[in-house]
């Protein structure tokens, strides 16, 4: 089958079901990165879908000083209509004799804090062009910024292959500015993760929330060329 029609029919499901970015990138040599077993799961799926969708911005400002519970209320919305989107192009890709894996928008492999994912949906979006890790360690897309949550979906479908984009968060302090936690640093390869963590516990205890949630980098990382996009 054509790459490009493989790809532009799974675009079409996703944007048609809410997504607002769509991209595929080359997963090869990449499997040691994954948290899955046993390793058939994955192996020979080298192909990730990142799929995301741009946050209210209304419910976005909601947020002044911690999480709301319209944030936790959209946050978990916004996670099962990503998680459902994924399902509708798994289930697409199987249909056409492929296999694909679906990996949900809110998954944790590891508790530990830090906790991580099975596979990491910033790094699947990244290698798929639609964004630059920030020093928030958010994946920043030039349009939404940081107000974008992700799913992914490996698979072996051929499809054509997106490229990382060459940017980065230039002069644009805003989240250090606002994190309450003060883990956000000028490089974000020294951002303060069990800072991060502890600050999300802190909300999740204090606000009833239930959900390691914040929002507050999010809410200020808001992108620059909305009025230029035709993603």
């Amino acid at each position: 089958m054509d790459l490009q029609y493989n790809y532009n029919k799974l675009k079409e499901i996703a944007i048609n079901n809410g997504m607002s970015l769509f991209g595929v990138a080359n997963l090869e040599g990449l499997e040691g990165e994954y948290k899955i077993e046993p390793e058939n799961v994955y192996k020979g799926l080298n192909y990730g879908i990142s799929m995301g969708y741009h946050l209210s911005d209304r419910i976005l400002e909601s947020i002044i000083d911690k999480p709301t519970q319209m944030y936790l209320f959209h946050y978990k919305r916004v996670n099962a209509l990503l998680d459902d989107t994924a399902l509708r192009i798994v289930a697409y890709i199987q249909d056409q004799g492929y296999d694909a894996l679906p990996i949900h928008a809110s998954q944790v492999a590891n508790w530990t804090p830090p906790m991580s994912g099975h596979v990491s949906h910033k790094m699947i979006a990244r290698l798929a062009g639609l964004g630059w890790i920030g020093r928030s360690i958010l994946l920043v897309n030039p349009i939404y910024g940081g107000r974008v949550r992700y799913v992914s979906v490996l698979t072996d479908m051929p499809l054509k292959v997106d490229s990382p984009i060459d940017r980065d968060c230039g002069s644009c302090r805003a989240c250090i500015k606002v994190c309450p936690a003060g883990a956000i640093k000028e490089n974000p390869a020294d951002f303060d993760l069990q800072a991060c963590y502890q600050q999300l516990d802190y909300f999740r205890k204090k606000e009833n929330l239930g959900q390691h949630i914040c929002g507050l980098c999010v809410k200020a990382c808001i992108g620059k060329e909305r009025n230029n996009s035709d993603q």
